[in-house]
């Protein structure tokens, strides 16, 4: 999507993210092979867009191009303590109808060893393609596919909270590891403790669950042991807009290159809060250090 983020007081920047996007852009630039899988339509800032990725590393192949469509859009505002909130334009973007335009998308899924998605991505398909994702995901575990899901549940994005519950519980059933946020669980549930938050999704059947809480740390769960990870060094955010989504992407990198999972908690710690300390979601590319993520 194109984003709108503060650049003073009265003016905005644009460049462009997306929850996915961002996990995709902070893991490739930490060594992972990654591609994206959306849809655009044919304007100039469409290919912006794809130029731009491409540039990251991030693969466009799976990038289908809709004629006379225009991407979504959505900004981001910071209050005094750098905590965000959104606004979407995105009820016509091509995103949406990805899956009925291109039902063959699923089908090159089957190239890929791990497939990541969102609540968010989920809150743009109708009940028809969430149906058809759901069997192709069926499908692509009994293959030993990989699925990982973090809910990012944002209120907005859906008709009710009663939709949102039944996808998520849909979802759960076919995640292997999942990566949520505790203030996002706590919106949709009322939980009380990440302790409950775990049980739930191990009950749903993920194996490898990282809560993320901020500056109180991440609950990993992963070879049926739990245990509490501090932050190791606060900082003062400026933004936490894709503060989640940088740790996702960093965490999956060190993950799927073999580093534990304590290791991997470390690497999207640091990436976390190397992001927080940036406006957007996307920190410029000189301002990225990944051998000091990787070696925090």
């Amino acid at each position: 999507m194109l984003e709108l983020s503060p650049a003073n007081q009265t003016d905005y920047s644009l460049g462009f993210g997306g929850d996915t996007l961002n996990t995709a852009i902070y893991f490739a630039r930490l060594g992972g092979e990654v591609d994206f899988v959306t849809a655009l339509g044919d304007d100039h800032l469409s290919e912006n867009m794809i130029r731009a990725w491409d540039k990251e590393n991030v693969g466009t192949s799976l990038v289908k191009r809709t004629p006379g469509a225009l991407p979504g859009l959505y900004m981001i505002q910071t209050d005094d303590e750098g905590e965000r909130s959104f606004h979407y334009w995105r009820k016509n973007a091509p995103a949406r109808t990805l899956i009925e335009d291109w039902p063959e998308v699923l089908t090159n899924l089957n190239a890929f060893p791990a497939i990541y998605l969102s609540g968010i991505t989920l809150s743009l398909y109708s009940p028809q393609s969430r149906t058809a994702l759901f069997n192709f995901l069926d499908e692509y575990r009994a293959q030993n596919g990989q699925v990982i899901f973090d809910i990012n549940y944002r209120p907005a994005s859906w008709p009710d909270k009663t939709e949102a519950l039944a996808t998520f519980d849909e979802m759960l059933k076919r995640t292997d590891t999942a990566l949520p946020s505790f203030d996002d669980e706590k919106l949709l549930h009322g939980e009380h403790s990440k302790t409950e938050c775990l049980e739930r999704y191990l009950t749903a059947g993920a194996k490898e669950v990282v809560i993320k809480d901020g500056v109180n740390g991440c609950l990993l769960h992963t070879n049926n042991q739990s245990v509490l990870l501090p932050v190791p060094a606060k900082v003062t955010p400026v933004d936490t807009t894709a503060a989640g989504d940088s740790f996702n992407g960093a965490y999956l990198a060190a993950r799927l290159n073999g580093a534990s999972a304590e290791r991997a908690v470390a690497q999207g710690q640091a990436c976390a809060a190397l992001v927080i300390q940036h406006r957007g979601a996307i920190v410029p590319i000189n301002a990225f250090r990944a051998s000091d993520i990787k070696n925090n």
